[in-house]
C-alpha cells in the first residue's frame, strides 16, 4: 500500500511539472545532432531528485541521520542540472558542483575511511565520468529509464538475496521514480526528457548504492552494473581522440546514435537491447563463482569485440 500511494504521488508530481514547463517554455529542440524530430518537454527526471524528497519526508528520522550527505549531494548536482537544462552554465561550475557532489557522495558511503589518500583522486575521476557517461548515454527515448531499471533491479536482488548493503527503501523509491518517468518517456513520442537534472540525478543514486556494496563487499567487480554503459563511453571517446575530434563538444558517434538516427531502429527496441544485454551480463556477474579478474574479462572481452564489430558494420554500410 505504501509503494502504490508514492506511486500516486510521484505521478502527481510529474504531471504538475509537466504544467510548470509548458508555462515557462522548458523544452528540447531538435537538432542537427538530436536522435528525436518532435519538440518535447525537457526536464521530466526532476522526479528522480524529487523522490528522494519524498523518502526523506517518509523516512525521517532516519534520513536526517543517515543520509543528509548524500542528499545535499545528489541535490546540488540536480539543482545545477536542472539550470543547465534551461540555461547553459560554465564548464567551470558544474565541475565545481559536480566535485562538491561527489565528494559528499564518498562521505556518504564511507569510502574515505576506506580507501587510501593517493586513491582519492582516482575515485573522483571514475565517479564523475560515470555520471557522465549516464548523461552521454541519455540520448533517446526510453534508455536512461530501463537502463536504470535493470541496474536498480539488480542492486535490490543483491540486497535481499547476496547480501544487505543498505535500506531496502533506498532502492526501491527511484525504481519506483524509474517506472513511473517510463510511463511517459518509453514512446514513440516521449511525452518528456529526462534532460540532464533526470540523467545525473538516477545516475548520481545508481552509483552511491554501487558505491555502498563495494564499500560493503570489498568486491570492485560490480562496477560492472553498469558495463554496457562504460564500454559503450570509453570505447566511443578513444573513437572521437583518434579522429582529433573535440570530445567535449556534442556528437552522434555512439553506437545507439548510428542505430537511431542511420538504421532508423525503433528508440523503443534500441533501449530495450542495451537493458536486456546488461540485465544478462548482470545476472552471470551476481552468480558467477570465478575469480573476480576472470568474471571482468569475460564480461569486457566479448562486449568490447561485438561493439566494435557492429559499429565497424554500421560505419561501412553508411559510408561513416
Amino acid at each position: 500500500m505504501q509503494y502504490l500511494f508514492i506511486i500516486i504521488v510521484l505521478f502527481a508530481l510529474e504531471l504538475l511539472y509537466f504544467k510548470i514547463a509548458d508555462k515557462f517554455n522548458i523544452i528540447d529542440k531538435p537538432n542537427h545532432r538530436s536522435a528525436h524530430t518532435q519538440i518535447t518537454l525537457r526536464g521530466g527526471g526532476i522526479i528522480f531528485p524529487l523522490t528522494f524528497l519524498l523518502f526523506c519526508i517518509l523516512n525521517f528520522n532516519e534520513t536526517l541521520e543517515g543520509y543528509w550527505a548524500f542528499g545535499l549531494g545528489m541535490l546540488a548536482i540536480c539543482t545545477v542540472s536542472f539550470i543547465d537544462d534551461i540555461k547553459t552554465l560554465s564548464n567551470k561550475i558544474r565541475l565545481s558542483v559536480h566535485l562538491i557532489s561527489v565528494a559528499l557522495l564518498l562521505y556518504f558511503t564511507g569510502a574515505f575511511s576506506m580507501i587510501p589518500f593517493w586513491a582519492w583522486p582516482i575515485l573522483f575521476i571514475m565517479i564523475i565520468g560515470t555520471l557522465n557517461a549516464y548523461n552521454f548515454m541519455d540520448g533517446i527515448n526510453g534508455i536512461t529509464g530501463l537502463y536504470s531499471l535493470v541496474s536498480l533491479g539488480s542492486l535490490a536482488y543483491i540486497n535481499k538475496e547476496i547480501i544487505h548493503f543498505t535500506d531496502h527503501n533506498f532502492i526501491y523509491y527511484p525504481i519506483l521514480a524509474c517506472l513511473v518517468f517510463l510511463f511517459f518517456n518509453f514512446r514513440k513520442k516521449a511525452k518528456c526528457f529526462a534532460g540532464d537534472v533526470g540523467s545525473m540525478g538516477i545516475g548520481f543514486w545508481v552509483i552511491g548504492l554501487i558505491t555502498l556494496l563495494i564499500i560493503k563487499t570489498g568486491e570492485y567487480k560490480y562496477i560492472l552494473l553498469l558495463s554496457i554503459y562504460g564500454m559503450e563511453v570509453v570505447l566511443t571517446i578513444m573513437e572521437r581522440l583518434l579522429l582529433k575530434e573535440n570530445i567535449f563538444e556534442a556528437h552522434r558517434r555512439h553506437l545507439y546514435q548510428l542505430f537511431a538516427n542511420e538504421k532508423k531502429v525503433s528508440h523503443l527496441v534500441i533501449s530495450s537491447m542495451y537493458a536486456i544485454s546488461q540485465l544478462l551480463i548482470n545476472i552471470f556477474l551476481i552468480h558467477s563463482p570465478l575469480p573476480e579478474w576472470v568474471t571482468i574479462l569475460i564480461i569486457f572481452i566479448p562486449i568490447g569485440i561485438i561493439y566494435l564489430g557492429l559499429k565497424w558494420k554500421l560505419k561501412k554500410e553508411y559510408n561513416l
